[in-house]
């Protein structure tokens, strides 16, 4: 069943073990490769916004895209959401995707899940992917860094992040390193691409993942964008910084495909 489809692309409901999710397939496929993909929000499902931005994505990477569904909080707080990540991406790995030809991709929360995700499948013993993709993570759900202060971000105020993070969390403690990757141990995860606005109250998060990355002996990059805000790459095909910066990461995704 056909859940949205531009001309390019085709998008379709889709079932990973027991979760659901789409599959985003553009017109010209060139690779024998997979995005995986975790979209923010926590509290909401992915939307047509973000599903246009996907969807440009694998125009540019000339890849399909796995987009979980995951459950929501807070009718299903922590853990659910990453379970439902952790059960996806194994349930892609044993339909016959290799871990070498998948990108994972997350978004504001989706970051924090992929991340999340990444350790848990390390501490498992499971094959972990050629690399991944964070656009603006949160990765401290305490609120902790420098920006979270900052009200130069329009579309994101520390209220609102603080409260959807505790929405998410539950009873569980905020800096519990499944929930706040920051404070966790990031040895072994694949090779990492950062973006992040440099107006958004999560620059921060992302400064401060690089060096704990770094300090983690993990290949990482960071590309902080000016003035820009949270969500920037999302407002397709409206801004141009939005498209370069999607652009950017197809291109990252079939590097990493050929190298």
């Amino acid at each position: 069943m056909v859940a949205w489809a531009s001309p390019r692309t085709e998008i379709t409901s889709a079932r990973s073990a027991d979760v659901r999710a789409e599959w985003i397939v553009p017109a010209s496929v060139a690779a024998r490769a997979v995005i995986f993909y975790v979209h923010g929000g926590w509290t909401m499902r992915l939307h047509n916004r973000e599903r246009r931005m996907v969807a440009r994505l694998c125009q540019a990477a000339t890849v399909p895209a796995l987009a979980v569904d995951y459950r929501l909080a807070p009718e299903h707080p922590f853990p659910a959401a990453l379970e439902d990540c952790v059960s996806a991406y194994r349930w892609l790995v044993s339909d016959g995707t290799g871990p070498q030809h998948i990108v994972v991709v997350g978004s504001s929360a989706g970051g924090n899940l992929v991340i999340a995700m990444l350790m848990s499948l390390r501490d498992a013993g499971d094959p972990l992917p050629a690399a991944t993709v964070c656009v603006s993570p949160i990765v401290d759900l305490a609120g902790t860094g420098k920006s979270f202060n900052s009200d130069r971000d329009p579309i994101v105020t520390r209220e609102f992040a603080l409260s959807m993070a505790r929405h998410y969390a539950g009873t569980h403690d905020l800096h519990s390193p499944l929930l706040s990757p920051l404070y966790g141990d990031l040895r072994g995860l694949p090779p990492m691409r950062i973006l992040v606005g440099g107006d958004e109250i999560l620059l921060s998060d992302a400064t401060r993942l690089r060096d704990a990355l770094r300090e983690a002996d993990v290949q990482v990059t960071l590309d902080v964008w000016p003035r820009m805000w949270h969500g920037w790459h999302a407002f397709l095909p409206y801004l141009p910084e939005a498209r370069e910066a999607v652009d950017g990461i197809g291109t990252f995704v079939r590097e990493r495909m050929n190298s």
